[in-house]
């Protein structure tokens, strides 16, 4: 007989009683559905004995889905305002019974599978054995939760809360002999299978997997047991220590003084286990991980002075962005290398170390996906140089002189003294301009003189005025001509070459002695202005 359909027929019997007192007082429409759901399982446990396959299956399931929604109701019954003792007594009862006779019968099933074990069908049963277990952990619940109900409604159930838990003890002591036992042959499969190496058998993956599985389920089995003896008022401080062992999560239950100091004793144990059998070996292993680290720290400082002295080197001409690049990944590199080696000699294995960083790097990757667009356009800046440190940029919407460059941003000082770091992705993605990387630059100015005044005098005093400026330049030959007629002025452009460092002090300069000469030789700058005439008629007589 299906496990499953054991439990629900169980159920079935009982809600069988529950149909026979649908005439008591207590939640008449509560009852009423419970004996719509008692025939609807009534029909499908009467087609159960005929089906197979997938509709077996399917059966099963009903059967279970319409017994929660009975076991719903009979729970909506107990936690009723005034619920009814003289109609939910017996139904307790009856449970309590009734799931004994389930948990009787697994222990039956399980005993047999254990006998029918041999080495040909080993997996197949004691996976059947696993699946049984699971089983009765819900008939234990739902044991437990029966009697939480009884104790709701004052109903003795002592005798049966006494069997439950020592039912729950002795469970809790063979399971978590189980979990020990299926530890330590995981623990050996993984050692066998990492000795193996490439040429690890697919029974011996099979095996990994198996006892992984096993160990699994009967871990969550023996936590059940432990909660439900929890529920009781039972000591667990040492099933939770094995499952912690076992699991390695630390929950709310490492914070239990017994649990804590359990656990904090055997791993002293273990540590100085360890420090009398391998206390020498590992200190000089010790020894030699902070040596080769100090050897490698002093070999990264010099191989980052060699380099740093070599890409500073004239003939190379590399941007301050390149030398700061090439003298960083250099000393990281030695770092990282050193590093390694100072691990292998502890014993870690450096291959799985560098498959989890790479693993490591792509959930990075997709984690600074930002940050990596900054480093790569800072890329595309250390290759093509459109600016280096010191140069006067426009750049962003921002303009000032580069005082820093790194991979991911560019710190740029504006000419009022402000510090603005830019993400280097805005300034790669946008139009920059390096107004100091030419040689000279050409200041921008007009003039205008009065449409009465003297032309060539005018254009004398101007050539007069550029040509005398010390840090004006020869050569480009500057440009002053005449240039519009405008509404209210004749403009002059006057355009002389100046190194970048000197353009405001060129144009602020040329701009005041134009204005000191024109006034002292008589010609004027006009401003905008505008004649209105006014015309008179003379009125019609």
């Amino acid at each position: 007989m299906p496990r499953i359909l054991l439990i629900l027929c169980c159920f079935v019997s009982l809600m069988s009683f529950s149909q026979s007192s649908v005439a008591a007082p207590a939640a008449p429409a509560t009852i009423n559905k419970i004996a719509q759901l008692q025939q609807r399982i009534d029909a499908d446990v009467s087609y159960l004995k005929t089906a197979k396959g997938e509709l077996k299956a399917i059966s099963e399931f009903r059967i279970l889905n319409k017994n929660n929604q009975l076991r719903e109701k009979l729970d909506s019954l107990v936690n009723q305002e005034n619920p009814d003792l003289a109609y939910l007594t017996p139904q307790i009862q009856q449970q309590l019974g009734f799931l004994d006779n389930v948990g009787k019968y697994l222990d039956d099933d399980i005993t047999a599978l254990k006998l029918a074990l041999d080495d040909e069908n080993q997996t197949q049963t004691m996976k059947a054995v696993i699946d049984r277990e699971a089983d009765r952990d819900l008939y234990l619940q739902a044991e437990l939760q029966t009697i939480n109900w009884a104790n709701t409604l004052n109903i003795n159930v002592d005798s049966a809360k006494t069997a439950l838990t020592n039912e729950l003890t002795l469970r809790a002591d063979y399971l978590e002999s189980i979990v020990n036992y299926t530890q330590n042959q995981l623990k050996q499969a993984i050692s066998d299978a990492s000795t193996a190496g490439a040429d690890i058998t697919a029974e011996q993956k099979s095996k990994v997997i198996e006892l992984k599985e096993r160990l699994s389920q009967h871990s969550s089995s023996l936590s059940i047991a432990a909660d439900m003896l929890d529920d009781l008022g039972q000591d667990t401080a040492q099933i939770k220590q094995t499952l912690f062992s076992v699991s390695g999560d630390i929950t709310q239950d490492v914070l239990n003084f017994d649990v804590a100091s359990s656990l904090l004793n055997d791993w002293m144990d273990i540590a100085k286990n360890q420090a009398l059998e391998n206390g020498t070996g590992l200190t000089f292993k010790v020894v030699i991980f902070i040596i080769i680290l100090f050897l490698t720290s002093l070999v990264s400082k010099l191989v980052k002075k060699v380099v740093r002295k070599a890409v500073n080197s004239s003939q190379l001409n590399f941007s301050m962005l390149l030398q700061d690049f090439f003298t960083s990944i250099s000393g990281n590199v030695i770092f990282a290398l050193g590093l390694l080696i100072a691990l292998s000699q502890l014993g870690f294995e450096l291959a799985p170390l560098l498959a989890g960083f790479g693993i490591a790097g792509v959930i990075i990757g997709f984690a600074l996906q930002d940050t990596l667009s900054n480093f790569a356009s800072g890329m595309m800046i250390l290759i093509y140089r459109p600016y280096d440190v010191g140069d006067l940029i426009n750049a962003a919407g921002v303009t000032g002189r580069v005082s820093h460059m790194s991979l991911v941003s560019t710190t740029v000082k504006t000419l009022d003294n402000q510090r603005l770091i830019i993400p280097n992705n805005k300034i790669w993605g946008d139009t920059i301009n390096n107004i100091t990387a030419e040689q000279e630059r050409r200041v921008d100015m007009t003039f205008g003189i009065g449409y009465g005044d003297d032309i060539p005098k005018a254009e004398k005093i101007l050539t007069d005025i550029v040509m005398a400026h010390p840090k004006v330049k020869k050569f480009p030959e500057p440009t002053i001509k005449l240039h519009t007629l405008g509404e209210s002025s004749v403009d002059f452009v006057v355009r002389p070459w100046a190194n970048p460092v000197d353009y405001w002090e060129v144009y602020w300069d040329i701009t005041r002695e134009v204005k000191m000469q024109f006034d002292a030789q008589g010609v004027s700058i006009p401003f905008p202005q505008r004649d209105v005439h006014i015309y008179h008629e003379k009125a019609a007589d």
